[in-house]
């Protein structure tokens, strides 16, 4: 064992001989000693399943264990983003921890409200919680706060990366500032992480005012040897009698994953239900044992647990079709492959997905690409034509393969996420004077691109007698308004994401999971939901419940989804591949045709030559080669002067306006303009919970923080222009 195994309590010496580890992973000794040797913040990065989590909990449970504090309260923090996660990773420190007999308490909506009332009471070892449900602990307890975790001497925030730069991520941010204020101190924050192409912009986030001395322990690439292919389909099969591209899909992962243990990811929810009832059906065709079961969000917690506990369980076979809810660190054992259907929506995701497989001693990492495309048809588009879903596929694993992934972007104004700050706070304390809550917020919490005007500004929105958020007392002091007060007694508030209403569909008293209200079903439909099919047959409009039945066919329901933006690497790279000639490897036949298909009609369009292309009278397509936001600017941009603009991936299709500029006389304008107003009276401004509360001119200052780079968009149209 290294040195620093010795300087670690005895309870946990003596888990760590009986997990039969030979010796700790260089990840962890680094770890430790760092914890031990300095009382600064730090992150420790690994791949899934490199040792993060013992790498931090081993030396601060230690702590805990051989200098118990004289202070009450939970003596250690664990933030995880999901439930199950958080179920797991307790039990996981429960074993560590029964012996010192220091309780480890999960702490969710899952959990019963017992377990909760007996931690409250006695508040001591570790707490186990999500951001939500330490939001719910403020507004609800505040004034026990203090009591709560006046001894936590660590915050673990695990899966880091994922919420660096989300509405989430700035809750959490801000929950944590709040915490050291009330508690009068500075509690360590050790992040668990993924690595990621900036490892700086991490620490900011995990102390802003002093990310240089955040310690950076770092796992060494030890990756296994990675097997991949990339297979194309056509939808609609390749000839009459070809099956369709779902069915040929399910029936190459049917051969190849039947007997293992594997994980598909699927996309939307509802690709996920319709390849999981595939690949069901495939295995009741041939009278075998059922392997294949879909996984997200929607399903009941029951199921996903069932889910779980078979990919743990080498007696049973099991694949997972999934969203990304088995991305993260969930412990489901070790997988053979890692599936992906069409491309994803960054190079991180796939590395973070791909880190599930090849992690046994001595055995591969497999990667399997599926992307389906078009049949071409004379009225095909060009983005079929070019076949850019199979281009950005190609392109993120040729990234993957260089190392490369995407950094976090910069802290934005988050406008949405600060006024559900302001309302938390308010009701936390029972009121606030607006220097504190600038104080709190912004000044010390993670708002620090909120100027006081901007502040100012948005709270006199917030103020105003048609939102109804907040009001002011004789005294000066802001408290909640009638709608404030509404919004923050509902449970849906201590999400910062929109959670919309669901309907829970009930099968022969069994919770199946839940579907958007959104959806239309009435008595007699048909839908595809946890891999099987069902048959409508009563909907409980007040309670929001669906009863159904087992049904012989169905079509998946409706889900909400956003999808993600795209790299401006990512779209460079997808560039290279339509301009050059190297034939991957990994790429099957039919995905090697449709790769020359797509560069003989980049070529045949004109692209080679020329960013800009006549289409018609009137009608443009512009090569942007640049990623989603910098592409979305530029659209904003154009549609400003009335044309009808579509983007792609580096690309966008223009409609132009009879009454406006042409292409190029606009492209010009906006070259030598050093600002311009892009947001047109018909501009959606509304991407977040609290944006329909705000007024238009703090929206668009929103937006112009995060959404949009128009600093970047003169030089865009200049390369444009020169086609450079």
């Amino acid at each position: 064992m290294s040195e620093v195994f010795d300087t670690l309590a005895h309870p946990v010496r003596k888990w760590i001989r009986n997990q039969g580890w030979r010796e700790l992973r260089a990840i962890q000794a680094n770890a430790i000693r760092s914890i031990y040797g300095r009382d600064g913040d730090l992150i420790v990065a690994a791949s899934t399943a490199g040792g993060k989590t013992e790498a931090a909990f081993l030396p601060l449970l230690s702590q805990v264990i051989d200098d118990p504090s004289d202070e009450g309260g939970f003596d250690l923090l664990y933030i995880g983003p999901l439930k199950a996660l958080i179920t797991d990773q307790a039990n996981r420190l429960d074993d560590i921890c029964r012996e010192a007999e220091l309780p480890v308490v999960p702490w969710h909506g899952d959990v019963s409200q017992s377990i909760k009332a007996r931690a409250l009471k006695r508040p001591r070892g570790v707490l186990m919680i999500t951001p939500e449900s330490l939001e719910a602990l403020f507004i609800r307890r505040g004034l026990e706060i203090p009591r709560l975790f006046g001894a936590t001497r660590a915050v673990v925030i695990d899966e880091l990366h994922t919420v660096l730069d989300s509405e989430r991520g700035v809750q959490l941010a801000s929950l944590l500032n709040r915490l050291e204020l009330t508690v009068e101190r500075r509690i360590r924050r050790v992040g668990l992480s993924a690595t990621l192409g900036d490892m700086d912009l991490a620490r900011a986030y995990l102390r802003s005012e002093d990310a240089a001395d955040v310690d950076l322990i770092e796992a060494e690439s030890s990756e296994a040897e990675l097997r991949l292919q990339l297979r194309g389909y056509l939808a609609g099969g390749k000839g009459d009698d070809a099956p369709p591209a779902t069915d040929a899909v399910a029936s190459h992962l049917f051969a190849h994953l039947r007997g293992s243990d594997n994980l598909v990811f699927a996309g939307a929810r509802a690709s996920v239900e319709v390849y999981a009832d595939r690949l069901r059906a495939l295995c009741e065709r041939e009278n075998l044992p059922q392997e294949f079961y879909p996984h997200h969000a929607s399903l009941s917690r029951d199921h996903r647990d069932f889910v779980e506990r078979r990919l743990k369980d080498d007696g049973k076979p099991t694949t997972a079709v999934c969203t990304s809810t088995l991305e993260l660190g969930i412990d489901i054992g070790d997988v053979v492959c890692v599936a992906q259907i069409g491309a994803p929506f960054s190079v991180a995701a796939l590395r973070q997905r791909l880190g599930r497989s090849g992690r046994r001693p001595g055995q591969p990492a497999i990667l399997r690409q599926y992307a389906v495309e078009s049949r071409l048809t004379a009225e095909s588009n060009f983005a079929d034509r070019l076949r850019l879903g199979l281009v950005r596929a190609v392109a993120m694993i040729e990234l993957l393969l260089e190392g490369w992934c995407e950094p976090p972007k910069p802290q934005a104004l988050h406008l949405s996420t600060l006024t559900h700050q302001i309302l938390s706070v308010i009701a936390e304390r029972g009121g606030a004077s607006a220097s504190h809550l600038y104080r709190v917020l912004c000044r010390t919490g993670p708002f620090r691109m909120v100027t006081k005007a901007i502040f100012a500004d948005l709270l006199r929105v917030l103020g105003n007698a048609d939102v109804g958020l907040i009001e002011q007392s004789g005294s000066g002091l802001l408290l909640l308004g009638p709608t404030g007060e509404r919004l923050v007694e509902h449970y849906g508030f201590y999400a910062v994401f929109n959670t919309p209403e669901e309907y829970r569909l009930i099968a022969g008293g069994n919770d199946l999971g839940t579907v958007p209200v959104d959806n239309v079903l009435s008595p007699g439909m048909m839908l595809i939901f946890s891999g099987r099919r069902w048959l409508v047959l009563e909907i409980h409009e007040r309670e929001k419940v669906i009863m159904v039945a087992p049904s012989e066919a169905g079509t998946p329901p409706t889900f909400r989804g956003t999808p993600g933006d795209i790299h401006d690497t990512v779209v460079e790279r997808m560039f290279e591949l339509l301009k050059g000639d190297a034939k991957p490897v990994y790429m099957d036949s039919l995905a090697l045709e449709m790769l020359d298909e797509a560069r003989a009609n980049y070529a045949r369009i004109g692209f080679r030559k020329d960013r800009i292309v006549s289409t018609g009278e009137r009608s443009t397509i512009l090569a942007t080669r640049a990623g989603t936001v910098k592409t979305t600017t530029l659209a904003l941009a154009l549609r400003s002067f009335g044309h009808k603009v579509e983007p792609h991936d580096g690309f966008l299709t223009i409609n132009e306006n009879d009454d406006g500029p042409v292409v190029t006389e606009a492209l010009a304008r906006l070259a030598g303009e050093e600002e311009r107003e892009v947001f047109g009276d018909g501009a959606n401004l509304i991407f977040e919970k609290f944006h329909p509360y705000l007024s238009r001119e703090l929206l668009v200052k929103d937006a112009l923080s995060s959404r949009v780079d128009l600093p970047a968009l003169p030089k865009l149209c200049a390369s444009l222009l020169s086609s450079e």
